[in-house]
């Protein structure tokens, strides 16, 4: 349903993605994964007709992006990460709206915006004014104007931001309610999102893709080794080559160390499951005379997957600060 080959967009000397490659196959939810500035945005908006590429090529529902642009839009609906609503008016008078817009025939109209707002549970909501509506429930609207006219595919850019727990449980649940009838891509750097959600993940990280298979899979190439979580008061140099110099580790990588004391610092370790460290680590560090306030061992999980395969932030940001237009980004949020 969707194929991409070798997508690439550079602004000047600003490689935003490279060689990007992955397919979605029909009715398949697909999580496209990475961490902020990773290029998830310009992909998506690339798919979805917005930008075009500096090279390579994409299609959709047998349709080129960028030669067959109008028919490609005919078979999208897309929800950016802000979604383009009218706060003046009603629920069920916008989606008529974008109904008329996207072409739906006068005679399908009322049947397919009452189906959006079904479908949505947005139906008791039809005659409020969206600018009254809680960020939730215009998320909810974002998506009704993205399968208004029925679209075989889905694009959905970071469809949670900014929403409460609740929020984010009934999006999630809508979203997982379209699969099948529909092939989505999710645009996400919200772990539990794609675990709970999609049934295959692309990884893209500094706008080149590290990673594309089913969340099992993933996980299932870091099974084989043991993970163990370390809180470390001390110089995190140190700490870090102390950890590193250990036969029986692999792989040494800091982490957030949101709300911890001050010189604390946290570290995941990965090591061969036939080679357990846990004693030598600890051991390790007192030598060392570093605090060790935590050492505990972990399950392999996505989020290791993540940490593993995107070991550092991006280093460019595909978005200026002047005003955007068609040819340049708009946000730093991928």
């Amino acid at each position: 349903m969707i194929e991409v080959e070798q997508l690439s967009k550079a602004y000047g000397s600003t490689v935003a993605i490279s060689d990007v490659s992955f397919k979605v196959e029909p009715g398949e939810i697909l999580g496209f994964l990475g961490p902020n500035g990773a290029g998830k945005t310009t992909t998506m908006r690339i798919l979805a007709g917005y930008l075009p590429a500096t090279s390579g090529t994409a299609r959709i529902a047998n349709h080129e992006v960028h030669s067959d642009s109008m028919a490609v839009r005919q078979k999208i609906g897309y929800l950016p990460e802000t979604p383009p609503l009218y706060p003046e008016m009603t629920v069920e008078a916008f989606l008529y709206f974008v109904a008329r817009i996207k072409g739906l025939p006068i005679g399908d109209r009322g049947k397919q915006v009452a189906s959006a707002m079904e479908r949505c549970n947005l139906s008791e909501k039809k005659h409020v004014l969206i600018r009254k509506l809680s960020k939730g429930f215009r998320q909810r609207v974002g998506i009704a104007q993205a399968i208004v006219h029925d679209p075989p595919v889905i694009i959905l850019d970071e469809p949670t931001v900014g929403l409460d727990p609740k929020q984010i449980i009934d999006v999630r649940n809508l979203i997982k309610g379209l699969a099948g009838q529909h092939t989505i891509i999710l645009s996400t750097h919200i772990l539990p999102e794609v675990s709970m959600t999609c049934d295959r993940i692309t990884i893209i990280n500094k706008g080149h893709i590290v990673a594309t298979d089913t969340p099992d899979n993933l996980t299932a190439r870091l099974a084989g080794q043991l993970g163990y979580a370390l809180e470390v008061a001390g110089d995190p140099e140190q700490a870090q080559a102390t950890l590193n110099q250990l036969q029986q580790v692999d792989s040494v990588k800091a982490l957030p160390a949101e709300s911890l004391a001050d010189n604390h610092h946290r570290f995941q370790v990965m090591a061969a499951t036939e080679q357990d460290p846990g004693s030598a680590i600890a051991e390790a560090i007192i030598n060392a005379n570093l605090g060790l306030y935590e050492l505990s061992r972990n399950r392999v999980s996505l989020e290791d997957v993540f940490i593993n395969l995107t070991t550092e932030e991006a280093t460019f940001s595909d978005t200026p600060t002047d005003t955007p237009t068609a040819d340049s980004p708009s946000d730093t949020d991928e």
